[in-house]
């Protein structure tokens, strides 16, 4: 992971930096001109000094990126054709091998609504892709109905892992793993967060019977896969958008199972959402994944049936 991350920084930084992200916890990486490079941790934010090499909680002794190391860092994440990538920059991210991502911003360049293109970025976020298999293991046998997958939906608020869960759930469901029952899944990837497809190869492990639509709106993706993939269960993140809605309920109605995650901290939340009150009130959905964080950091899960009775929870 590290000298992937590396490949992509200055040649002036990488030996220094080589040391500095060995810091266990790393999360994410923030670039911006005129500013420090700042490494995020789990436990804190810190700082690269160039003169030594060493991570620094300290802005003052701080590394400030240039516009020139920011270009540089373009041509090495385009590997040297940033106009071979003008489709994902619109997008605002690329991602690389091992399924990191690196998100940009600068100046946008609009045409009848739509963003024609990403121009002078001054900015870089690289997410560290982190792949917990197993994490979802309690969660999975709750989720089964002896044919095949209860109607599924995850919840949470932001950054308490509810992609991370999915994928999962997507791994085993697709390998059949303690139960021999492999299922076919169609997979959604807008934002190339749940496979992190790197030159069409997802680069995280999704499961052996498992097809994906990568960069491509979840309405589209959905109905594409419908039509040309014959999967028995189609997941899909970030559910939000009535045209989202919409074409969940069309996958509902060609006998194909969901499994989702909406924006949520709880069933109440969920509940003032129209279109999930109704899903509600007609038990469409048969399974609810409540993930929250305890004051110590734990993260805790509570599992509800269709008719919001409790089936599970963590300890």
């Amino acid at each position: 992971m590290l000298e992937q991350i590396l490949s992509i920084f200055p040649t002036h930084m990488r030996t220094g930096l080589r040391s500095g992200l060995a810091e266990s916890g790393l999360e994410e990486l923030r670039v911006r001109v005129g500013q420090p490079l700042v490494i995020r941790t789990q436990v804190q934010d810190f700082y690269w000094e160039e003169n030594y090499g060493v991570c620094t909680t300290k802005t003052e002794d701080a590394y400030c990126m240039t516009e020139k190391d920011i270009a540089d860092m373009l041509t090495y994440l385009s590997r040297y054709s940033i106009y071979a990538y003008e489709e994902e920059l619109k997008n605002g991210f690329i991602t690389l091998e091992g399924g990191h991502r690196v998100g940009v911003a600068g100046h946008v360049i609009m045409e009848n609504g739509q963003v024609r293109k990403m121009s002078r970025i001054s900015y870089l976020n690289i997410r560290i892709a982190h792949e917990k298999k197993e994490c979802a293991k309690e969660i999975y046998p709750y989720l089964l109905n002896g044919k095949g997958l209860h109607h599924t939906l995850l919840m949470s608020a932001a950054g308490v892992g509810k992609t991370t869960y999915l994928r999962d759930l997507i791994r085993m469901i697709s390998n059949g793993e303690g139960t021999g029952m492999s299922l076919r899944v169609g997979v959604v990837d807008e934002r190339s967060e749940i496979a992190a497809s790197y030159l069409g190869i997802p680069q995280h492990d999704v499961g052996i019977h498992t097809d994906v639509m990568d960069g491509c709106s979840k309405v589209q993706g959905m109905q594409m896969l419908l039509r040309s993939m014959a999967p028995q269960v189609i997941a899909v993140d970030e559910l939000g958008g009535e045209a989202d809605f919409q074409a969940v309920e069309q996958v509902l109605n060609c006998g194909c199972s969901i499994l989702g995650t909406i924006h949520a901290a709880s069933i109440q939340e969920m509940m003032q959402k129209q279109r999930l009150k109704q899903w509600l009130e007609q038990e469409i959905f048969e399974r609810f994944v409540v993930l929250g964080l305890g004051k110590n950091g734990v993260r805790q899960i509570k599992i509800y049936d269709e008719k919001l009775e409790c089936l599970w929870k963590s300890s």
